[in-house]
């Protein structure tokens, strides 16, 4: 059984669902995970409240409480590509995320991710990823390093005072004549089925994108991308909805069989750039990786 290093966390909601105990929470939230597990992971000291106070079967239900928890696994993949720190001060961390690493723990990821990853190396516990990529997408990943300025730089995020570029590669036509030509992508997306799929609908756009040619070869062309907005999956979905989705992409325009990693085929969106000012030393940040999408490859 592998165990997570590191607690993940959850907020009881204000409302309460019609439960008496922390346990029967727990079950609700979590329906794959009996409760019989749960008794045993407290009994293991290894569900507890914020100031280290363990949770007990019996615990009472404590609205807008947080409740700390380790997931457990049989098996965790290991992925074979190694993240890299860039830069950091005392309330930041920058970090390149490698193709096929989740940046927080989820499904059969637990240590095996960005954020633990950079817990066990650097030894602050108290990282915490900013912001999100798919686990298919390389490129940057800012990080908070302290609690009490975090919310600084959330905001940034949640009121779109990051500026984000990001490169892409798709197939094109033989023939296309593509660099230097211009998308401006605005369109409602929404969650699809199954539901990690999202989609484009009729309706009020909420996401939007600019997209630029920026070279091509006789088959394919490399793409500059500027997200406006942040909905998932964004940059794939105005990908398509302009004719040309992202190579290696297994989710769209058609949702592929599940099967292995291939890791001779990363999806070709990397995140490149980030830049904003900082709000606590209001200097201007520009961040870029050195690692860049190709045409040759």
């Amino acid at each position: 059984m592998i165990t997570s290093k590191h607690a993940s966390k959850l907020s009881l909601p204000q409302l309460n669902p019609g439960i008496s105990s922390v346990l029967q929470y727990l079950v609700l939230k979590f329906p794959n995970i009996s409760a019989d597990v749960w008794q045993q992971r407290m009994q293991q000291g290894k569900v507890h409240w914020h100031d280290g106070a363990l949770i007990h079967p019996d615990t009472a239900y404590r609205p807008q409480q947080r409740v700390y928890y380790y997931r457990e696994l049989e098996h965790e993949p290991s992925i074979p590509f190694e993240e890299k720190i860039l830069f950091q001060d005392e309330h930041l961390l920058l970090a390149y995320k490698p193709h096929f690493l989740p940046v927080t723990p989820g499904g059969v990821y637990i240590n095996e991710c960005l954020q633990n990853r950079l817990r066990d190396k650097t030894g602050i516990t108290s990282l915490q990823a900013l912001h999100r990529l798919d686990r298919a997408t390389a490129g940057l990943v800012l990080l908070s390093k302290r609690l009490d300025t975090r919310h600084a730089y959330h905001h940034l995020f949640e009121t779109r005072q990051i500026h984000k570029t990001y490169q892409a590669i798709a197939s094109i036509n033989n023939g296309s004549d593509l660099v230097g030509k211009n998308w401006m992508v605005k369109n409602c997306i929404q969650r699809s089925t199954p539901t990690f799929l999202m989609t484009v609908v009729d309706g009020k756009h909420n996401s939007h994108s600019m997209i630029k040619c920026i070279e091509q070869s006789a088959n394919k062309a490399l793409f500059e991308l500027n997200p406006i907005t942040g909905k998932t999956h964004q940059l794939r979905l105005h990908m398509q909805s302009i004719g040309m989705p992202i190579l290696n992409d297994s989710y769209y325009p058609a949702l592929q069989e599940k099967k292995a990693d291939n890791y001779s085929q990363p999806l070709q969106l990397l995140a490149k750039k980030l830049s904003f000012i900082d709000p606590i030393s209001q200097q201007d940040r520009s961040f870029s990786c050195a690692e860049n999408l190709s045409l040759n490859q």
